[in-house]
């Protein structure tokens, strides 16, 4: 069993508010990945959890021939609305609707780790590699020096997700991209760290930009939306920074591997 359906669902509430205020925020990463990888001119990309198609709007300005899935219809739409010419298409991570060596690179941004089996992702992402190809995974650092890692925890506290359930930061100890990237018969050649801040004009925006991810939503879904508000804001204060600034600092990752 696949998680497009579910995840398809909890990434619906507001796509455009991910995309306008808290996607746009993960583009240091995408632009650290895209510089690792090389030019892309004329390569056939595959973004693999596009969400709303940022990363795939940055590697067609790169000039690449760019595809991209996700489980979610509404962020496709917005992802259609920045890349027309994009191929982009509704599909299971778990079963990509793609031929065997399709594509000459395969990013995934923070997106296997809502794979109900991310191995299984990750064969699927070697699989539509050509030889000689790269595939490269963006996940999550160091939860210590993730100052959004507190909000996930109270979260967490508020409403205890089953044992298994998908987390954001699940993929984040040293090694287990690596590992996965391995045993999907790729040969792991380098990758990164990047900074990423997540800032907020006030609570009201904070609130529009979290809540408009997929993990907020299951939240607020089982403990409801003031009580999911009220912790919000609780861990934005308690990190707002001496300038005022309603500002979590993050780190995130990539892991570049060649088939």
């Amino acid at each position: 069993m696949g998680s497009a359906e579910t995840q398809g669902k909890l990434w619906s509430s507001d796509p455009q508010a991910w995309a306008k205020y808290q996607e746009a925020q993960m583009r240091p990463l995408y632009d650290a990945a895209f510089g690792a990888l090389g030019p892309l001119a004329g390569r056939a990309l595959l973004d693999a959890g596009c969400g709303s198609g940022l990363a795939v709007r940055l590697a067609a300005d790169r000039g690449a021939v760019v595809s991209g899935l996700d489980a979610c219809t509404a962020l496709l739409e917005v992802a259609r609305g920045r890349t027309p010419d994009a191929d982009l298409r509704a599909g299971e991570i778990q079963a990509l609707p793609y031929s065997d060596a399709s594509f000459d690179v395969v990013t995934a941004f923070n997106s296997i780790q809502y794979a109900t089996d991310p191995a299984a992702a990750v064969g699927q992402l070697a699989r539509v590699c050509r030889a000689g190809g790269t595939v490269a995974i963006g996940v999550w650092g160091d939860p210590a020096r993730c100052e959004t890692e507190a909000l996930f925890a109270r979260l967490r506290s508020l409403a205890p997700p089953p044992p298994g359930t998908p987390a954001p930061l699940a993929m984040s100890d040293p090694g287990v991209v690596e590992s996965l990237l391995e045993k999907a018969g790729l040969t792991v050649a380098g990758g990164g760290e990047v900074a990423a801040s997540f800032g907020y004009a006030d609570h009201e925006q904070a609130w529009t930009a979290h809540a408009s991810a997929g993990p907020l939503q299951k939240v607020i879904e089982l403990a409801g939306a003031d009580a999911v508000r009220q912790v919000m804001r609780d861990v934005l204060e308690a990190d707002r920074k001496p300038d005022g600034q309603l500002r979590q600092d993050n780190v995130f990752r990539y892991v570049l591997a060649v088939r």
